[in-house]
């Protein structure tokens, strides 16, 4: 995976919560909030917008996810589309993966079972996402090798 990251354009470093879903941010007196910032880091500007869009919690259509990636694009004009597209999907790739291991490690783990649920969704994000980009060729390949088809389509209790 570690040749992926090397793929990612854009270079420019901006503040990144690495936990900014839905849950995370707060309305309170006409103002927005973003809580559980303690991952916050310097990093890539798509990450966010990754965790945003491709959240596990919360299931949204193909639609949608286009509608908010191109609003963010339309706020940010000076942003190469491109280099977004690409980096967008690479870190919601890798970000996925990370949470069907964090997930699957709660569940076992800690006995946290309701994080099972949300497994199967976050292998529906990789695999969309993984489709129409050479990129992920070797990801895939190994994927489909270590982790069949069967396993990612469970229904976990």
């Amino acid at each position: 995976m570690k040749h992926l990251y090397k793929k990612l354009k854009l270079n420019k470093k901006v503040f990144v919560h690495r936990d900014f879903h839905v849950s995370n941010v707060m309305y309170h007196k006409k103002k927005f909030y973003l809580i559980d910032s303690q991952d916050a880091v310097y990093g890539n500007i798509a990450y966010d917008l990754a965790s945003l869009i491709d959240d596990v919690r919360l299931k949204t259509s193909q639609e949608l996810k286009n509608k908010i990636f191109k609003m963010y694009i339309g706020v940010n004009k000076l942003i190469d589309k491109n280099k977004l597209k690409n980096d967008f999907e690479i870190l919601s790739v890798l970000r996925n993966l990370k949470i069907i291991g964090i997930f699957t490690r709660l569940a076992v783990r800690d006995r946290k079972k309701k994080y099972m649920k949300m497994i199967p969704y976050a292998w529906k994000i990789v695999e969309q996402r993984m489709s129409k980009n050479v990129l992920f060729e070797d990801l895939e390949f190994s994927l489909n090798k270590y982790f069949s088809k069967k396993i990612r389509l469970k229904k976990w209790k």
